[in-house]
């Protein structure tokens, strides 16, 4: 048992006592019993009470130690009670009874249910002290509390105050008995405090009060819980109060500094804007840590690169990028917002950042004369303000000095601590990261903007089917430059692609990536692919690329991207579309209708497997295409339905200029921060006018070549472009003879007049030709190659019936 020595356990009655120990252990027996009754321990003050040694006692009903049978309901209430106290009547050895006070735990074993524990009994043996005995002692005891306490009779008036109360005060006993608290504290909380103390004696119920003092002898406030009790005589009667206190300043300033902390855990770093981030660590410790706080960085680390290892050399040169104030204005600020400024060898600046430790140093005069010398503008402000402690912390990141967060105090009385310095490296560490991850991000979205910069078209190229305005507008959010894309590419027969792409994800990874498909869709366009094999093609392409970044660990969750991409051809007027994922474009036809085109919605690129489908609908001449990309109508806090609609209106605008288009839209639909990238194309269709196409058939026949040659030249001459008749009637007869021989039926000649002289032969085979190298002696193989070095570039495409061979000349200035 836990209250006996070893040898009460063991049964033995004798128990050692140190002769130099003041407790007397027989002075309380003790004894134990298990739950069914048996006497499991027996003590000294047992055996001196009851006369039983241990050895008679141990292992026997308890039960036959009680005078008489216990009662059955105390017996039953005894299970269920934790403990129990009150008197019972006992049997000594000698025979005679005896009536004692008990107090009796139950001690349950881990786990167990209750009622599965021994009972633990004590029962004291000492005489009870004399009245006058304990008044000396509760007197002692009052004087020697260690919590501020006074006794106050009826009329408020001060009859006792112990040591701590007389510490708190600064004044002894002698000077305030018979004083009230309004006289003794002048203070409003001291008037505050009596009225407690009346309604504690009127209403006999304890009164409880927070205060806030200023003592006399104190260098800061105070914070105070005060309990005022009524003191009752035998009677009951209220006779007086008690007034006990507790400083709680200590645990108070804990307190606020734990809530500074949090909330500078949540406000410092809400953005990855290094200005913005600074200005946080200022506003968080005002006022409640500083009157004033100057945020400074060093130079080296505004383009993004990291500073020099080790501290500044010589005096330090650091740029303002932060500062607040208790006084409105910040009128303590020399140093204004991005200049820069020389801190001399002692200031507290350069101290820290030179040893790498945050200081706290007491501004005294011979300092502010030493300032005065080199900076006397600082020195100025510091005397007219009256500064009297600074704390200075370096701020450092991932091992990097990044600059000095200075706090100053004026306007509060006490200076800083070395629990304030714990405090200050804590919150300026957090804003450290915090402007470490913006300069990390300021970097990498400057390499990504490069990126995406060089690989979007520097210029738009020269095209006569539309006219064509385009804005690409970069995220402004931590999520970084993303992978948006946009392009003209010029096609065969006087045709033009549109494309407006958007690769998932943020970053470096998404503008290569951007880079790639963009390179893809180039290629694709260039072998003149229908906009649904383009696309099936391109998203084969966008799983391998998935395939490869996974197997490289460049992404955890693949590559995935959106396209639309369309083909208007100025002859027909006819735009064929197709997308994989992407917004459906929007029509503005001549005479304002808005209307969004309804292509098949493809999956998006990269999932495989599912086909495309393209739509081909037919322009009416000066019909604007807008195509973007889902950051331009998906805005968070607006449903996608609301930014279409917003569009829309928008387009419906009468603007004649398409770059004022672009500008209405961005303005209108996006906010000032947009959170995605936005790309936007903007194309307005022309149609060639039919005097500039002419349309031949050509009969099967090698005879034939001849007419066709002569009907080629004659159009020529009605265009006024006979220089280029020769030329032509070489590239007509190639082109014209190898349809009829490879080809075939029906063959077509198309000759187009727009920027360039088009030439163009279609037939019903499939085969497209290339160019051979022709040996000395061979008849044929040199047709193309005359062809491929006459013009300025020929190609082939396939058609849904077969091929179209053609060939453009670049046409003289006049023409």
């Amino acid at each position: 048992m836990s209250a006996m020595t070893g040898s009460d356990a063991a049964g033995d009655d004798r128990v050692a006592r140190r002769s130099n120990d003041p407790v007397d252990e027989a002075a309380t027996a003790r004894a134990t019993v298990d739950p069914h009754g048996i006497v499991t321990g027996w003590s000294k003050g047992a055996r001196r009470l009851l006369g039983y040694r241990s050895a008679e006692v141990i292992g026997r009903p308890a039960a036959r130690l009680l005078a008489g049978e216990p009662p059955t309901r105390a017996l039953r209430s005894l299970q269920t009670l934790p403990r129990w106290n009150g008197t019972v009547r006992l049997l000594h050895r000698d025979g005679h009874r005896l009536t004692v006070n008990l107090l009796a735990h139950r001690r349950e074993p881990d786990g167990e249910d209750m009622g599965a524990g021994e009972w633990f009994l004590v029962s004291s043996q000492t005489r009870p002290a004399s009245p006058a005995q304990d008044d000396a002692l509760v007197m002692w005891a009052f004087a020697r509390s260690p919590s501020a306490a006074a006794l106050y009779d009826t009329g408020l008036r001060l009859r006792r105050a112990n040591a701590d109360m007389e510490r708190v005060i600064g004044l002894p006993e002698a000077a305030m008995r018979g004083l009230r608290v309004s006289e003794i504290v002048v203070d409003p909380e001291g008037d505050r405090t009596e009225q407690c103390m009346r309604r504690a004696l009127e209403t006999g119920e304890q009164q409880h009060l927070r205060q806030t003092l200023h003592l006399v002898g104190h260098d800061r406030e105070s914070i105070w819980t005060t309990s005022l009790t009524p003191v009752r005589d035998a009677e009951g009667r209220v006779r007086g109060v008690l007034l006990s206190a507790h400083d709680m300043t200590e645990e108070n300033l804990a307190r606020e500094r734990l809530v500074l902390l949090n909330d500078a855990s949540v406000r410092i770093g809400s953005t990855l804007d290094l200005a913005r981030t600074a200005q946080e660590l200022a506003d968080v410790a005002i006022p409640r840590f500083a009157d004033f706080v100057t945020v400074d960085l060093l130079p080296a680390i505004e383009g993004g690169d990291d500073p020099p290892a080790g501290p500044p050399a010589g005096p330090v040169t650091l740029r303002r990028v932060a500062n607040q104030s208790v006084l409105e204005g910040c009128p303590e600020a020399v140093v204004e917002y991005g200049a820069l400024a020389v801190y001399p060898d002692e200031s507290p600046a350069a101290d820290c950042l030179a040893t790498g430790r945050p200081l706290i140093r007491k501004v005294t005069e011979p300092d502010i004369d030493k300032w005065a010398s080199q900076v006397p503008d600082r020195a100025d402000r510091v005397r007219r303000y009256g500064f009297h402690s600074v704390l200075a912390v370096p701020m450092r990141a991932r091992g990097i000095t990044l600059g000095v967060a200075t706090f100053s105090r004026h306007r509060r009385p006490e200076p800083f601590e070395q629990d304030d310095l714990l405090l200050g490296e804590e919150i300026t560490a957090r804003a450290a990261v915090c402007i470490d991850n913006a300069r990390r991000y300021a970097r990498e979205r400057r390499t990504s903007l490069t990126l995406q910069s060089s690989l979007l078209p520097q210029r738009l190229p020269p095209q006569a089917a539309v006219e064509v305005a385009s804005r690409y507008l970069p995220a402004s959010t931590q999520a970084g430059v993303g992978g948006d894309w946009f392009d003209v590419i010029p096609l065969s027969g006087a045709r033009v692609a549109l494309v407006v792409g958007d690769v998932v994800g943020h970053g470096i990874q998404a503008s290569a990536t951007m880079g790639r498909l963009r390179t893809a869709v180039r290629t694709l366009a260039d072998v003149d692919l229908p906009p649904d094999e383009l696309l099936t093609h391109l998203d084969d392409l966008v799983i391998h690329l998935s395939a490869e970044a996974e197997h490289t660990a460049d992404t955890a969750g693949g590559i995935g991207a959106t396209c639309l991409y369309a083909v208007y051809d100025p002859v027909s007027r006819r735009c064929t579309l197709a997308r994989a994922g992407h917004p459906q474009p929007a029509l503005t036809t001549p005479d304002g209708t808005v209307e969004f085109l309804d292509v098949p919605a493809g999956p998006p690129l990269g999932l495989g497997g599912l086909p495309f489908e393209a739509a081909e609908i037919e322009l009416p001449e000066g019909s604007v295409l807008a195509l973007y990309t889902d950051g331009l109508v998906e805005v968070r806090g607006r449903d996608i339905d609301e930014g279409l609609d917003a569009l829309r209106a928008t387009l419906a605008r009468r603007t004649s200029s398409l770059e004022d288009i672009c500008d209405t839209v961005l303005q209108t639909l996006l906010p000032e921060r947009p959170a995605d990238d936005v790309a936007l194309l903007m194309a307005r269709t022309r149609a060639l006018d039919a005097a500039h196409v002419a349309t031949w058939d050509v009969r099967p026949d090698p005879a034939s070549v001849a007419e066709t040659r002569k009907n080629a030249c004659r159009q020529l001459g009605i265009w006024g472009m006979d220089e280029a008749a020769f030329v032509t009637e070489l590239i007509v007869s190639e082109l014209v003879t190898n349809a009829i021989r490879y080809g075939g039926a029906p063959i077509q000649l198309r000759l187009i007049r727009d920027r360039n002289l088009i030439c163009e032969v279609s037939d019903a085979s499939s085969s497209a030709p290339h160019l051979r190298r022709a040996r000395a002696f061979d008849e044929g193989g040199r047709g193309l190659l005359l062809v491929a070095q006459l013009t300025q570039s020929w190609g082939t495409r396939n058609t849904y019936t077969g091929k179209t061979i053609w060939a453009e000349q670049e046409l003289p200035a006049s023409s």
